[in-house]
């Protein structure tokens, strides 16, 4: 390739990656921490199933509290009796995940299916919007997993709901982490080739 060409590549590829050329680091950091918690997360995936219930469940009880104290500051408005009803159902929710998280298990692992299988969707179309820079098919592979994972979740819901939602977020965290690595250092190259060319 020219220079003209390597330049006019160089130039490209910045476009797409913008200020990440200079905050490579911190993308690959991030990286780096989701592989780790994902390659403990495959040790751990009862644990893990129990433990994201549970977490959900205390965000949705203080979600259903503060939407009551909300609605009882706001009197008079048409819409009180509704928004203390939705109160009342994250109250309810929440408590049932604390209390039984097994059974809320099950329930939630549809909802981290469709979260996957959206974010594989939008990591897919990431990936197309990275080209033609170098590893931009890497957010592809790691959306189509994702989207995998989500209808694998589905056909084995409600049997397998005890040990899958840990075992593929940890999954997940992997194949995003890697994503991320790669994303970081495709960022990298091009800030290199970027200044490269600039000081010819």
């Amino acid at each position: 390739m020219s220079m003209t060409g390597d330049a006019a590549l160089a130039a490209m590829q910045g476009a797409v990656f913008g200020d990440l050329k200079r905050n490579w680091g911190w993308l690959l950091a991030l990286g780096i921490v989701c592989i780790i918690l994902g390659t403990i997360g495959f040790y751990m995936t009862f644990a893990l199933t129990l433990a994201s219930v549970q977490v959900f469940g205390i965000l949705i009880l203080a979600g259903g509290v503060l939407q009551l104290l909300d609605a009882f500051t706001c009197k008079g408005w048409k819409g009180m009796l509704w928004h203390v009803l939705i109160a009342l159902l994250y109250l309810g929710a929440g408590a049932v995940m604390l209390y039984d998280p097994l059974l809320a298990s099950k329930f939630l692992t549809l909802v981290i299916a469709a979260l996957l299988i959206a974010v594989g969707v939008a990591r897919f179309i990431i990936g197309l919007q990275l080209r033609p820079a170098d590893g931009w098919y890497w957010p592809v592979l790691s959306g189509l997993i994702s989207s995998l994972l989500g209808g694998m979740i589905i056909a084995q819901w409600p049997l397998s709901g005890l040990w899958v939602i840990g075992l593929f977020v940890a999954i997940e965290l992997v194949v995003n982490g890697w994503s991320y690595v790669f994303v970081a250092l495709a960022a990298r190259k091009a800030g290199q080739a970027e200044a490269t060319g600039a000081s010819r």
